[in-house]
């Protein structure tokens, strides 16, 4: 062993022990305000079905149209494949496992709508809607055939229906408690948001109620969704979006694109309204600088072409929506809107081809990382951090299974999550 190298310094241990003293608050600030990600599993897609119209076997019947879709215009992989531009290696696997998740999970998150695809009706007739969408919820959960997330979008806080909208809410978190108690998958929906005294003051509702009933306080989050421009840019320049984060106390857990309410908002005529217009890149862009490090996710917004018709007119509503899906998960919106039975095929094709397209390279790529061998990419914690996180969102799903994953990585679920959830700090110990 060679001489030990001298090591001399010029600062007293004391300016180190100042610099900590001043950056404390700093220090107190970052975990408060950017905690991370929760490392729960994000739902690939919302589904907004009307209050009306939801019913006991919502879930089931979106499943059961897909799939007779899917049997009426791509009834094997290689048609499927030929409408979507799936490679050869991609074909058989996408397909397969897009039919065995619409027969298994045919939804991952349910909105029962209260909002724009409910419209305004009898005071009588959506307290009675609001109250059976409770009671078929907690029952879905009780027997086992629930979506992983469901909730209710409620009216938005601006003054013609804000009674409305708390009104609703009350019915229906209350028939969940006389149910049984919230379940774990429970989403809420605030639409509309404008200002971050609005989200006060779903808070302060959400406060009320737990108060009311004796649960933990902040046991109930909410959805931001942002479809004003106020939203994004406020009267003094400032994005809103942020401070609307820091007003839920916590209690946000995603900022939901509202493609078609933004967009005219914004002036953008019917046909140019898409999530792919400049102007909804850019307002998802702020949302996503807003929401980074927070643990607040962002959610794209859905198109309004429905594969609906002959097959012709089913195949390039197929293909347009399937091209909208790649181009978000590129971007890491991993989570979009559906409108329509006829859109899960898509959705979730979109989705397996992403992760099963960057698997083995990703696989390879993390299991490098962690067995500290040389390969032609030098990576670091920050991308193990996103190599991790891309197998553990196919996993979740069902793009990618646990064996095939631990195979290639030589590593459990758990070493994935410890990657994807690293301590603050971790990031930057070995590198920028």
């Amino acid at each position: 062993m060679g001489q030990q190298e001298k090591v001399t310094t010029s600062l007293a241990g004391a300016v180190s022990e100042e610099i900590d003293a001043s950056l404390a608050p700093v220090d107190a600030e970052l975990e408060r305000r950017y905690p991370g990600d929760p490392g729960t599993r994000q739902p690939v897609h919302t589904v907004y079905v009307p209050g009306d119209a939801f019913a006991a076997d919502t879930v089931r019947s979106w499943g059961d149209r897909a799939l007779a879709a899917l049997d009426e215009h791509a009834p094997d992989a290689a048609s499927f494949a030929a409408v979507l531009g799936l490679s050869d290696a991609l074909a058989e696997p996408v397909y397969t496992r897009v039919r065995a998740k619409l027969e298994r999970e045919p939804v991952e998150d349910l909105r029962v709508d209260f909002e724009d695809g409910y419209g305004a009706r009898p005071d009588a007739e959506e307290d009675e809607a609001a109250a059976r969408a409770a009671r078929l919820i907690a029952q879905a959960y009780r027997d086992g055939t629930a979506a992983p997330y469901m909730g209710i979008r409620m009216k938005c806080m601006e003054a013609p229906v804000r009674a409305r909208g708390i009104r609703t809410l009350d019915i229906f978190l209350t028939g969940l408690m006389e149910a049984g108690g919230l379940p774990g998958g429970l989403v809420l929906t605030l639409p509309k948001v404008t200002y971050a005294e609005q989200v006060t003051a779903m808070v302060r509702l959400l406060e009320e109620f737990e108060k009311a009933h004796g649960l933990d306080a902040g046991r109930i989050g909410f959805e931001i969704q942002i479809e004003t421009s106020q939203a994004i840019l406020a009267a003094d320049g400032t994005a809103t979006v942020a401070r609307m984060i820091q007003a839920a106390q916590g209690r946000a857990t995603g900022l939901h694109y509202g493609t078609f309410d933004y967009s005219a908002c914004l002036g953008v005529s019917a046909a140019h309204q898409a999530s792919d217009h400049p102007a909804a890149d850019h307002a998802k862009a702020v949302m996503q600088v807003a929401a980074a490090g927070t643990g607040v996710r962002v959610c794209d917004g859905s198109t309004n072409v429905l594969p609906v018709g002959p097959a012709e007119q089913v195949h390039a509503a197929w293909r347009l929506h399937y091209g909208l899906t790649r181009r978000a998960l590129a971007r890491a919106y991993y989570q979009g809107w559906d409108m329509h039975p006829g859109h899960l095929p898509t959705r979730y094709a979109a989705v397996f081809a992403f992760y099963r397209e960057g698997f083995q390279q990703a696989a390879a790529r993390l299991a490098r990382y962690a067995n500290r061998a040389d390969g032609d990419v030098m990576d670091e914690p920050a991308t193990a951090k996103a190599l991790s996180g891309h197998l553990l969102r196919g996993l979740d799903c069902g793009a990618l299974d646990i064996g095939e994953v631990a195979r290639l990585t030589g590593l459990t679920r758990a070493d994935l999550e410890g990657y994807a959830s690293p301590r603050r700090g971790d990031l930057t110990a070995s590198g920028s």
